[in-house]
Order: C-alpha cells, then sequence, then structure tokens
C-alpha cells in the first residue's frame, strides 16, 4: 500500500529524531498493526542506541505475524541493540475473571508494569467499520460483535482500548478483557506516536485525539482533511489538544 508506505517513512523519520534524543538503556513501547509495522520498517539500524523494547498488550496472534506485537518488538530491538519484552498473554480473552487471573502472574504484571514505564511509544488506531477492522481480521471479534460496539457508541480502539468519540474507555464492558496497558496509562507515557491512515479510520482518529491519547500523529493528508471536517461538525467546547497533526504529502508518499 503505497499510502501506508509514505506514512510509515515519515513516522519512521520522526522516531529516528527521537530515538536519536534517548538515554543509552531507555525502552520504548511498542503496540501492533499494520501502521506501526508501516514505521518501525523504516526505521534506520543504529545497535549501539541499546534501547529497550516492550510489548504494550497481549499478543494478538495476527495471520501476518510480521504486525503482531511480539514480532515488532524483536524487530525493533534488533535494529537498536536492545532487549525485548514480551507480554506473554493473549489480545482479549474470554471473561474479566480471567483477565485478573492472569494479572496476577508475575510475568504479567511486571511486563505491564515496564510497559507503563517506557519513554516512548508506537502504536496504531483501529476502527470497528468491517473493512478496516483489525480485530475482525484476527478473529477476535465478528460483525455482530462489531455492530453491537458501534451501538454502544464505539468508534475505534488504541493499544486494545475501545472508545467513543471523545475519547472515553471506561464504559465498554469489553475493555475489561483486554490485556495490556489501559488509556491513563498511554496517556501518562512522555511520547506517543499514532500511525493510521484511510478514510475508515477517521472518526477513530478524531475519537483518539480528544482522547488526548496521542502527542503525534502520523497520517496522510486526505485522512486529516477528514478528521478535520468531522470535527468542524462537532464544535462543542473541547479541553486544550495536546497532539501535533504530522501529515504526508504527495512528495513523501510518492
Amino acid at each position: 500500500d503505497e499510502l501506508l508506505f509514505g506514512v510509515g517513512r515519515l513516522a519512521a523519520g520522526y522516531l529516528q529524531r527521537v530515538i536519536a534524543m534517548l538515554p543509552s538503556g531507555s525502552s520504548i513501547g511498542i503496540a501492533w498493526g499494520t501502521g506501526v509495522y508501516a514505521a518501525v520498517n523504516h526505521l534506520q539500524e543504529d545497535r549501539g542506541r541499546q534501547i529497550d523494547v516492550v510489548q504494550m498488550l497481549g499478543s494478538v496472534g495476527a495471520p501476518d505475524a510480521l504486525i503482531d506485537g511480539p514480532d515488532l518488538a524483536r524487530m525493533v530491538a534488533a535494529k537498536l541493540g536492545g532487549r525485548h519484552y514480551d507480554l506473554h498473554a493473549p489480545v482479549l480473552v474470554e471473561e474479566p475473571a480471567l483477565r485478573e487471573m492472569l494479572l496476577r502472574e508475575p510475568r504479567v504484571s511486571e511486563a505491564l508494569a515496564r510497559a507503563r514505564g517506557v519513554a516512548l511509544a508506537i502504536t496504531g488506531i483501529g476502527t470497528i467499520q468491517e473493512e478496516a477492522a483489525s480485530f475482525l481480521r484476527a478473529g477476535y471479534l465478528t460483525p455482530v460483535d462489531l455492530a453491537e460496539l458501534r451501538a454502544q457508541g464505539v468508534v475505534g480502539e488504541t493499544v486494545g482500548r475501545f472508545f467513543n468519540t471523545d475519547g472515553r474507555d471506561k464504559e465498554y464492558a469489553i475493555n475489561q478483557r483486554v490485556m495490556g496497558i489501559d488509556l491513563d496509562a498511554l496517556r501518562a507515557i512522555p511520547r506517543v506516536i499514532a500511525v493510521a491512515c484511510g478514510l475508515p479510520k477517521a472518526a477513530s482518529i478524531l475519537g483518539a485525539l480528544r482522547g488526548r491519547c496521542m502527542t503525534v500523529l502520523a497520517t496522510d493528508d486526505v485522512t486529516a482533511r477528514a478528521v478535520l471536517a468531522l470535527a468542524q461538525q462537532d464544535r462543542r467546547p473541547r479541553g486544550a489538544d495536546r497532539s501535533q497533526l504530522s501529515r504526508t504529502t504527495n512528495r513523501q508518499t510518492g
């Protein structure tokens, strides 16, 4: 996908600059998905940096292993000369009680504590529109599940957490089954870059921006305009947005 290729290259340029400023031995967190892969695939090797990479949410078991969290963490750690830390759990479990049991496992709780302490996070933004829903492609949700989430007001997800148009996620039962950091923990990370593009994700991106789930967004100009158009349709007063909107141009995506 040429568009995603260009957005990934844009995101990688930002990542290179930020990673160059991190002290050796720092940790960065990584989620999953095609956007994250597009970004880290463009990262240049710099093994002298000795930057560790931490998986921020459980494994998806995606059909394409390259876009799953453990594989992405290994890829980035190899490029940056650091260690990779896996979260040994599925991203979504059947029952909240099972999640609570897994959270009591020392390896799982330690992995999540490590993920909360990273200096930089790389994530994507998912939609619940069937044509582009990652959780549908991965087999975790069905079209019926997506329809139910839409009926509840959900517009998207990031780090596996489903949220509404204001970026709120607390009221949705599905989030009680997610193995990974929550949105409060994501917001506490000093730098968070989200990589996402495509018109089906416009509402998801807007919700994530309103929820302050990122400090930097890497997207394309068409998607950016669609997000701005949606925002203009709803002019309710909101708090200041700390996010920067990074857009690719024709020259960058060509």
